[in-house]
């Protein structure tokens, strides 16, 4: 299941089937016949369609989110980025198979990649509804690199995925509703506000199950997020940071601060 959706390519193809897959998950579940998890090769990279062109993140236009132009830019900036949290989700449900998990862990990541699924979906239908569509802008090549990067290492990967890109969603997302709120645009203004809401559990799910897999380990979590991050992720960490909601998914200031601009220019570091 996991693998299908990372082999389709077309966005709105993609999420619908991840949403069935998601369904028939929950309704096994639902009736105590839980789907058996196998074992498949998912592709080092997700299908993907034609349009959007994908450039170097130095090369994407920068947005001017004053104009409707600028506003279109930045819902199709959001929809890459739901598309490519979609694939994230099955991803890491497949490429880690090997690795004994409670079943909680397949329905954390199976409810995110159908909420995934839904934003992609309502974030679409805004670009529409303004005349424009996925694929119509060019977008960040870069989004799966951190994927690429962690493929061989589970810890690694939910250090840097949920942990750090999600968690950089809780930073950005209120000033993306005060864009769309002062220009009237309701649909856009409601969309934002699901993804907010919905996208504190995502990181939540990370932080739970990277302590999770610490305690397996026995290692202490917040040297082991420092160690990670430095490891894959490319720079420091950029505040502003939301505090309150990356405390609600769990994330305290003493994981993330210490990788920070703001901290590394003043020559601080974490042992």
């Amino acid at each position: 299941m996991a693998v299908e959706v990372l082999c389709t390519a077309d966005g709105r193809a993609k999420t619908a089937l991840s949403r069935a897959h998601a369904a028939r998950w929950f309704a096994a579940r639902a009736a105590g016949q839980d789907i058996p998890l196998g074992h498949t090769q998912p592709p080092l990279r997700p299908a993907r369609p034609e349009r959007p062109e994908l450039l170097d993140p130095r090369d994407v236009p920068r947005r001017r989110p004053g104009s409707e132009k600028g506003r279109i830019a930045l819902l199709h900036a959001v929809a890459h980025i739901e598309l490519n949290a979609v694939d994230l989700h099955w991803d890491i449900i497949a490429r880690f198979a090997d690795t004994p998990m409670p079943i909680g862990f397949y329905d954390d990541w199976v409810k995110s990649a159908d909420e995934e699924s839904k934003h992609f979906n309502m974030i679409s239908d805004c670009l529409e509804a303004l005349g424009s569509y996925y694929g119509a802008l060019p977008a960040h090549a870069g989004m799966w690199r951190a994927a690429e990067d962690t493929a061989q290492d589970f810890m690694g990967r939910l250090a840097v995925v949920p942990m750090v890109l999600e968690a950089r969603g809780l930073d950005v997302t209120p000033g993306m509703i005060e864009i769309f709120e002062r220009a009237n645009e309701h649909a856009a203004v409601a969309a934002m506000r699901v993804i907010y809401a919905e996208e504190v559990h995502h990181v939540a799910y990370g932080s739970k199950w990277f302590h999770f897999l610490c305690g397996r380990h026995d290692l202490d979590p917040k040297i082991a997020f420092h160690n990670l991050v430095r490891r894959y992720f490319h720079g420091p960490l950029k505040p502003p940071f939301n505090e309150e909601k990356r405390a609600e998914a769990g994330i305290p200031p003493d994981f993330y601060w210490p990788l920070s601009e703001d901290h590394s220019t003043r020559g601080c570091d974490t042992p």
